[in-house]
């Protein structure tokens, strides 16, 4: 099988490699989709993702495909099911699993970053990994699962209530995703901070109530001037100093602040914290996806999120490298890498 190899900074390769054997609880898929993550570029330009990587490895953590074989102890599916994969595989036994918070677990094993994952032809995972898709759910909307479940965990975190104003920084896929789950929460008016032209026009189409161009404009001002001035969730999508300050800034007294975004491992902000204590401001971080594939899985299921709308192309394996390396490709929105070619 073809795979594509991270052998360190800026160094992917695609090589041929055997197809992996299955232990008895494990399932093995043939790759249809699977998407590029703004944590695959860190870990292409030297940083670190969600957890450490130790090349050589085999990115992609964001995949669905079909299940070509099946291990001997495996009752959850068989061969040419649908599914999509969750790629965090907790241990389940240590003090955060126990304690309900799998995403911290000490032990774990992340699919894509620790362990082989889908920027290869064939991929095998535990069983107890995988959600099936329905008939008519596409192998591309399938991949769009994980990032849906680290958005949906955001938004849980950001405990957005009916008629709330939100406002989102960044226009990006995971920009566009939080916007479409703060409506479905049932925020009243939803405001995306995003430069650039189409993702805003994008943004509008989803169904965001105010778009702004920072660059050109005062986000206080437009924020005001559209009768948004009680701001209770401000999400930061971007990974910047500067939005992540100016988000403090913009929430309301007693709101909360979800710093979402992957940064380098060094990144920090100026914190007022007399503002912290005055405003009784909640910042939050929200990691990986504990607990909420199942429900990302469902959303997509039942076609109640747009996930396709902003991808900005596709690739075979050996564009990998192409796409991680150009910024400008990656402007174009999301990029899906197709390992086994095109889909019909």
């Amino acid at each position: 099988m073809k795979s594509a190899v991270f052998y360190g900074r800026h160094d992917i390769r695609v090589v041929e490699r055997e197809i992996p054997e299955l232990e008895a609880e494990e399932v093995l898929i043939q790759v249809m989709a699977c998407g590029v993550c703004g944590s695959d570029l860190h870990i292409y330009e030297g940083d670190q993702g969600s957890t450490t990587t130790i090349p050589p490895q085999v990115q992609g953590h964001e995949f669905s495909g079909i299940i070509t074989k099946t291990g001997s102890a495996v009752t959850n599916c068989k061969v040419g099911d649908r599914v999509c994969v969750d790629p965090a595989d907790n241990c389940g036994e240590c003090f955060y699993c126990a304690s309900g918070m799998m995403s911290h677990c000490d032990h774990m094993r992340a699919i894509g970053t620790n362990v082989d994952g889908g920027f290869s032809q064939y991929c095998k995972v535990k069983s107890r990994l995988i959600h099936h898709l329905e008939n008519n759910t596409t192998y591309i909307e399938g991949a769009m699962a994980e990032p849906l479940a680290c958005c949906i965990n955001g938004i849980d975190r950001s405990n957005i209530k009916p008629g709330d104003n939100v406002a989102i920084y960044g226009g990006g896929m995971i920009g566009l995703l939080m916007l479409q789950l703060a409506k479905l929460k049932g925020a009243s008016k939803v405001a995306l901070i995003e430069p650039v032209d189409e993702r805003r026009e994008m943004a509008l189409k989803l169904g965001a109530d105010v778009v702004i161009n920072p660059l050109e404009q005062k986000v206080k001002e437009v924020l005001q001037k559209n009768k948004m001035v009680h701001i209770r969730v401000a999400i930061e999508c971007c990974g910047l100093r500067s939005t992540s300050e100016e988000a403090i800034e913009i929430v309301d007294k007693q709101g909360t602040v979800v710093l979402f975004a992957v940064t380098a491992l060094d990144a920090a902000m100026d914190l007022k914290t007399y503002t912290v204590f005055q405003k009784e401001i909640t910042v939050c971080g929200s990691y990986c996806s504990p607990y909420t594939m199942a429900r990302a899985v469902e959303l997509i299921n039942t076609h109640r999120i747009d996930v396709t709308s902003m991808l900005g192309g596709f690739e075979p394996l050996e564009g990998v490298a192409e796409v991680l390396g150009d910024a400008q490709k990656r402007a174009k929105g999301k990029f899906v890498i197709l390992p086994n070619g095109n889909l019909d």
